[in-house]
């Protein structure tokens, strides 16, 4: 059984939802379905969609505020991933208390559904969407959620799935305490989201490593055994879960590597190993590599057969805003890749493509380390166009690498520029490194004002 047992927090009461986005939302129906009073608290603006659902279902909330009297007085409370514990009411409620737990967390109380876990610093999406698909292309009755979809809460409650495949990021994973993954995958551990982990890259990696807790031998645990900061971390944890490794650097008797004819290699104990040459996978680049290791060894675990496997892998087609193609304009090719919101999803783009490459960098800076970008840069970049408020750190970080650093006063400024610097058989790359919310509300607006502006040259 996946789900965890129904004592550890009340089943009853009042359910206090901070936070009413997807998650928050959902999480709200499904307590309203169980039976608890709920009450939605959101300090912003909650959007009108999500309103007219909670109007809809009776859900009493407020929007643009934080009622404390009607907050504190809750039995539990299910709170918006997004909200740090520094908030000055969150300390209120640990102080008083209160259980506080993720929405993954409080909906995996009510499945018996089969948990798919993913998490890693770059490559959740891409590896989440390749895992539904091939499992949905199996015949298997799959639900898609986490940080990616509807809301997991909302699916328990009103959908019946037998497996789920759930992007975790590391916020969601710190209010998760008995949650128990049937299948773990850590793709990946580099810096990211330091200014909550007080700059300190172990509170980080414990915060990953969250997803294996609960684990029994009769689960799976896989991970990149190429990955410097988990390989670092392994010995910290007591793993119970039957380790699958990938790697691109070894060969392994077990897990997923790639053999000296190029082929992707996939052998799980009592499973038909598997093979598949890495020029057939849609997706390309050594990024790519690990993310179809990662969701191949999930489709052995569940036991699909090979041939599922191998169309599965040579049919799928990107997540919108991840190395999207855009357009191919008088030779250029320009690639929408707004998803990149830490360094090191800009290595894994800057690794995709050959020179030379007009960079567009830039945003809300996160205490981004720009040194493990200089060569790379060097090797394949010919020009950078900052975009966002703060851009002193970018010049700082790479004037002595390219010819051209140049700011911009907005997307379709920036694109323009770009599309005079670049020549034919060049690649113009949107790839920021940093958040989006200093010029826009997310990093998809971001992704969709550069498509519109590529659109419009």
């Amino acid at each position: 059984m996946a789900n965890i047992a129904n004592t550890y927090y009340p089943q009853q009461g009042r359910l206090v939802i901070l936070g009413a986005g997807e998650s928050g939302v959902g999480a709200a129906i499904l307590g309203k379905d169980k039976g608890f009073d709920v009450f939605v608290s959101d300090l912003g603006v909650i959007a009108e969609s999500y309103q007219k659902q909670l109007q809809d279902e009776g859900i009493a909330f407020e929007s643009g505020q934080h009622t404390e009297a009607a907050i504190l007085n809750a039995d539990v409370i299910v709170k918006s991933p997004g909200i740090p514990e520094k908030a000055p009411l969150i300390k209120k409620l640990r102080e008083a208390g209160i259980p506080l737990i993720s929405e993954i967390e409080f909906a995996a109380q009510y499945t018996d559904a089969r948990l798919i876990c993913i998490t890693g610093s770059n490559g959740k999406s891409t590896t989440t969407m390749l895992t539904h698909y091939m499992l949905e292309k199996a015949g298997l009755n799959v639900g898609l959620a986490g940080n990616i979809g509807k809301s997991f809460a909302l699916q328990v409650a009103r959908a019946d799935f037998d497996v789920y495949v759930l992007e975790i990021s590391s916020f969601m994973l710190d209010d998760m305490y008995h949650f128990r993954a049937d299948v773990a995958v850590l793709l990946n551990i580099t810096p990211d989201h330091l200014d909550r982990y007080d700059y300190k890259m172990e509170n980080y990696v414990n915060s990953k490593f969250r997803v294996i807790q609960n684990q029994t031998a009769n689960d799976f645990f896989i991970y990149c055994s190429d990955d410097e900061e988990t390989v670092k971390a392994l010995p910290r944890f007591d793993i119970k879960a039957m380790m699958l490794p990938m790697t691109q650097e070894d060969v392994v008797s077990v897990g997923a590597y790639l053999n000296e004819k190029k082929e992707l290699i996939i052998n799980i104990p009592n499973r038909e190993i598997f093979a598949m040459n890495i020029e057939e996978l849609s997706l390309q680049g050594r990024h790519n590599v690990y993310n179809n290791m990662a969701s191949g060894l999930v489709a052995k675990v569940q036991e699909l057969r090979n041939q599922t496997m191998k169309e599965s892998m040579g049919s799928y087609v990107n997540i919108p805003h991840r190395l999207e193609h855009v357009a191919f304009i008088g030779g250029v090719n320009y690639i929408n890749d707004s998803k990149a919101t830490n360094v090191n999803s800009v290595w894994y783009a800057l690794e995709s493509f050959s020179p030379d490459i007009v960079l567009l960098l830039g945003g809300v800076d996160k205490g981004n380390d720009y040194d493990m970008l200089r060569d790379l840069v060097k090797q394949k970049v010919k020009a950078i166009i900052c975009i966002g408020k703060d851009t002193s750190r970018i010049h700082d970080a790479f004037e002595d690498e390219v010819e051209v650093i140049v700011n911009s006063a907005s997307m379709d400024d920036a694109v323009q520029i770009a599309s005079h610097l670049a020549k034919k058989g060049d690649t113009v790359l949107l790839s920021p490194a940093c958040a989006s919310f200093d010029w826009f509300k997310n990093y998809e607006e971001r992704g969709d004002k550069f498509k519109d502006a590529v659109m419009a040259l």
